[in-house]
């Protein structure tokens, strides 16, 4: 059986692709080429689906979630803090998984971000 090797993209639709590509790499140092060809560090991945009726991922318009792995939870979200974001008060630890906190970006989406156990 063939498998997948990876995540090999997200595409997501915007109202100004290029203000939102811009907010990814000014607020979360995402360092994309012009071709939106990014690099990331190897890390563990999650694939998961939820229940039709979560909160979890935001209003329930939104179908998916971006969920990026960072190395200090609290300092990118002070990062974000700092530069206006809509970040989420709250945060929450999984024994054994790692620390979550929670990113609005400008077109309404919401995004996880995780630092590993």
């Amino acid at each position: 059986m063939e498998r997948v090797l990876g995540i090999g993209g997200y595409f997501i639709r915007a109202a100004d692709p290029s203000a939102l590509s811009a907010w990814y790499r000014e607020c979360l140092g995402l360092d994309a080429d012009e071709n939106g060809v990014w690099h990331p560090d190897a890390g563990p991945t999650v694939f998961a689906a939820f229940d039709p009726d979560t909160d979890y991922l935001g209003s329930r318009e939104q179908r998916t979630m971006l969920n990026f792995r960072v190395a200090d939870l609290d300092a990118m979200l002070a990062q974000l803090r700092e530069r206006g974001a809509d970040v989420a008060a709250e945060t929450e630890d999984m024994d054994g998984v790692g620390r979550f906190g929670w990113v609005t970006d400008p077109e309404g989406n919401r995004v996880e971000l995780w630092q590993p156990a």
